[in-house]
């Protein structure tokens, strides 16, 4: 700093003014400290300044798998508003879902020096006495039922899976179907919880749950066993991924989409309006989510309360041509 003060003509207290983006320095003479910088290759310590502030403008992400639609398209929302507010992120992946585990990762990210972390959890360890956090971190859970213990944040998963059968109800079939998420999974479970309350509240029969692992691998093999059922005429699919499976075994056991079979999904992703058919789908905001996990953070670092509690994000169906009233 001093060499840059030196050869722009400027004290060392301007030019941290222009490396640290503060305002006061005249533009002329920003501009020539700026060209000392380039000139001398000098770059801003932000570790030093970091140590200085107590702040490390990083966010950490602690997350079971990116394998999951929500949960690649959560954290990519997440970094993009945390750039958006001069924040980076680090990522940690946590093999097996543990205590020991968890708080390793948290032990890594107190390495690392991060300001706050978002914990995604893909299955239900919060909500039971498994996990817990430790104390004294700036922390927002994503995709959990534990409002009562941390900020959390999450898709309206429930009023999603209900606005799907009340569609298919409302057309005219007799009852919904439903190929299941994994039985760990707090989305999937929320979401079939939400499908058979749907049922019981319109006096429907609710038929036994065909269980799949979010793959269209496992959506497909669920589909088979359901087109081998002639009663069955709509299906509710947890995700668009299985979505794509039940479609490809209906279409191979001869049952027609929309015409003889209905099919919606679940998250609206980039590739659901290309399907044959389009599908019809609940759409999840995970843009919407990221940038509430940035700003829950954000408030608990500049020290506003931040007690427990659930920030729902709302969800909405996207009918496309893959649902129709049932053939007569």
């Amino acid at each position: 700093m001093a060499d840059v003060a030196k050869l722009a003509g400027v004290s060392s207290q301007t030019v941290s003014r222009v490396a640290n983006g503060q305002p006061g320095v005249v533009e002329s003479t920003r501009e020539h400290v700026l060209a000392a910088m380039r000139e001398l290759g000098y770059r801003p310590n932000s570790a030093a300044r970091s140590l200085r502030y107590g702040r490390f403008n990083t966010l950490g992400v602690i997350l079971f798998s990116l394998a999951s639609t929500g949960n690649s398209r959560t954290v990519e929302a997440i970094a993009v508003h945390a750039a958006t507010e001069g924040y980076a992120i680090t990522l940690i992946p946590v093999g097996a879902p543990t205590q020991d585990n968890v708080l390793g990762a948290f032990t890594r990210m107190g390495e690392l020096a991060v300001d706050g972390i978002v914990v995604i959890l893909e299955v239900q360890l919060l909500d039971s006495s498994t996990v817990h956090l430790p104390p004294g971190v700036h922390v927002v859970v994503v995709d959990s039922d534990a409002g009562d213990r941390y900020p959390v944040v999450d898709t309206d998963q429930a009023d999603g899976a209900r606005q799907a059968v009340q569609h298919l109800l409302d057309l005219g079939h007799r009852t919904v179907w439903h190929v299941s998420g994994p039985a760990e999974s707090f989305s999937a479970e929320r979401r079939a919880r939400a499908w058979r309350t749907a049922l019981e509240q319109a006096g429907r029969d609710v038929p036994a749950i065909e269980r799949g692992d979010w793959s269209a691998d496992s959506g497909y093999h669920a589909g088979l066993r359901l087109a081998d059922r002639p009663e069955c005429t709509a299906i509710f699919v947890a995700n668009d991924q299985m979505a794509l499976g039940v479609l490809r075994a209906l279409q191979e056991r001869g049952r027609r989409v929309p015409q003889d079979v209905s099919v919606v999904g679940f998250d609206d992703i980039a590739d659901a309006a290309s399907y044959l058919p389009p599908l019809t789908t609940v759409h999840q905001d995970f843009a919407g989510i990221g940038k509430r996990c940035v700003e829950s953070l954000l408030r608990q670092i500049h020290d506003e309360p931040a007690g427990p509690g659930t920030d729902l994000v709302p969800t909405m169906l996207v009918v496309r041509d893959s649902t129709a009233p049932p053939a007569s």
